[in-house]
Order: C-alpha cells, then structure tokens, then sequence
C-alpha cells in the first residue's frame, strides 16, 4: 500500500477588509407599571454608555476608542424619567422606567335646568 502526498495551495493573502459591525440589538417590552428596553452593547465598557430620556424620547449612545454607536428611540407612551433603573452586564444593558399616568379623558353630560 502506498501512501499518497497531498500538497495543499496555502491561500491567497487578500488586503485587510473591514467589515461593518451590526448595529446593537434593541428590544422594547411593556409591563403593568414600566417600559423596559434591553440593548446589547458587547465591548463598550459602561462609563462608556450614555442615556438621555426626554418625554417620549429615548435616545441611547456608546463610544469606545474605535467605534461609536447611536440609536433614538419613540415610547409608544410617555415615562418619568427620574425613575430611571439601569443594569450592565454582560454587554447587555437594561433600562427600566415607570410609565407616566395618563389621566382618562372623562365624558360628562348635564342637563341644565332652570338656567337663566
């Protein structure tokens, strides 16, 4: 029995390409009481993460020394944003904010009688 040599092509060294990272993944969830907004930020670090939350505005940002990130988002409903709750682990972070009481509008009728 033989055995065969094989000789294998190394590949072609192609220039460094830089690909284009995928932006965070964002999820928005409702409970009774709180919006919750789960973002994961993997090799930011957190006193690298800033968050801004103005009326129904959510705006999220990050910046490390080589790349920088940057997404706004609308609250289906208004929050309070000194309620803000945040954790960092991971590279996943969690915001929770209490949502803001939104009074019902109230139909009142009335007859009036004896008006002059």
């Amino acid at each position: 029995m033989h055995a065969r040599l094989y000789i294998y092509k190394s590949p072609k060294i192609y220039k460094e390409r830089r690909l284009k990272e995928p932006e965070p993944l964002v999820d928005v969830l409702e409970e009774k009481d709180d919006v919750i907004v789960v973002a994961e930020f993997a090799g930011f670090k957190r006193e690298n993460l800033r968050i801004q939350v103005k009326d129904q505005c959510l705006t999220l940002s990050a910046e490390a020394s080589d790349r920088k990130y940057y997404k706004s988002l609308n609250l289906s409903m208004g929050v309070i944003p000194n309620s803000i709750r945040t954790a960092y682990k991971n590279g996943v972070l969690e915001i929770r904010l209490k949502k803001a009481i939104q009074e019902k509008a109230v139909s009142k009728s009335s007859w009036l009688e004896n008006a002059t």
